[in-house]
């Protein structure tokens, strides 16, 4: 008798980019999967543009439900889209992003080895024209090198490329909401994850392609967002452990500069170095900005990496 395919439910979170999301899901309805193991849940987090024709262009080929709320961030989106799950894994994926087409064969096949644990996999930058989308992705593969150095013992994934045990999920309690800028939520829920005792495997076979076009100004508002959330994280972490917040050590921002040098088929290095550098001063200049008191500006036009 054939082992029977685990059952996932797909999570997609989506803040007014109909056109990104049409792509997702067309990738989605393509995958090399029994298609009555999985469903796709769109959470359409109040924004202007409706997500609804979409959606409808797919409904009649898999199991796919829209799910709207009033705008609250894409960590309380992800919350909404779980608690209408159905199946034993949650999978995490982006709007802007296009899942290869084995990607469950790939989870399933990971998932049957460490059902226990969260995967994450390999996030491929789509639009390699662009030197913003590839700088920032290159800050994503660095920090992947960094903190899942050994892969059976990974400590970082971004929420585009996710999968987990449904039942653990809920147990860590989810994303924390208060996270509403889209920066900052993954960090916190990987830290909450691992205090929590689960395990975290690499799992860099497991594709996804991201497509986030980026200009100076867009690239510059990402990453101070990237910073604000980033401290926001560290708080939330010293208070956990009762210690002062704590940063990386120097080594890790120099290695981070030298790190396009270790990609042999990256062009145009040092420009891709300057933007580098440029991503750490606007990272700083989030987290150091003094905090605003209230609720959060949520990033809008789609500026969030993982939106």
């Amino acid at each position: 008798m054939a082992h029977r395919q685990p059952f996932f439910s797909i999570i997609v979170p989506t803040y007014n980019r109909p056109q990104q999301l049409a792509a997702c899901l067309q990738s989605l309805y393509r995958m090399d999967y029994p298609r009555d193991r999985y469903e796709v849940i769109v959470v359409d987090d109040g924004g202007p543009a409706s997500t609804g024709n979409e959606s409808a262009l797919f409904r009649d080929g898999f199991d796919l439900t829209l799910v709207t709320q009033s705008h609250a961030g894409p960590g309380a989106a992800r919350n909404t889209g779980a608690a209408r799950a159905r199946g034993d894994f949650l999978a995490f994926t982006g709007d802007d992003c296009t899942p290869a087409s084995d990607w469950l064969q790939a989870l399933a096949a990971r998932c049957a080895k460490a059902p226990n644990c969260a995967h994450g996999g390999k996030i491929a930058n789509a639009l390699t024209h662009n030197a913003y989308s590839v700088a920032t992705h290159l800050l994503v593969d660095y920090m992947y090198s960094y903190y899942n150095a050994d892969p059976d013992r990974a400590r970082f994934f971004t929420p585009n490329n996710l999968v987990l045990p449904t039942q653990f999920f809920h147990q860590v309690g989810g994303f924390d909401p208060s996270f509403v800028s889209g920066a900052g939520e993954d960090r916190d829920f990987c830290d909450r994850w691992l205090r929590r005792g689960y395990c975290m495997v690499y799992a860099p076979e497991v594709v996804v392609y991201h497509a986030h076009a980026l200009t100076l100004r867009t690239f510059w508002r990402l990453h101070c967002n990237y910073g604000r959330g980033s401290r926001r994280y560290r708080v939330k972490c010293a208070q956990r452990k009762g210690t002062d917040m704590e940063l990386e050590p120097l080594r890790f921002y120099i290695n981070l500069l030298r790190y396009p040098f270790s990609r042999p088929r990256l062009r145009k290095k040092l420009r891709l170095v300057g933007l580098l550098g440029v991503a750490q001063a606007a990272n700083a200049a989030g987290f150091f900005r003094r905090p605003i008191e209230g609720r959060a500006r949520y990033v809008e036009r789609g500026e969030s990496l993982r939106w």
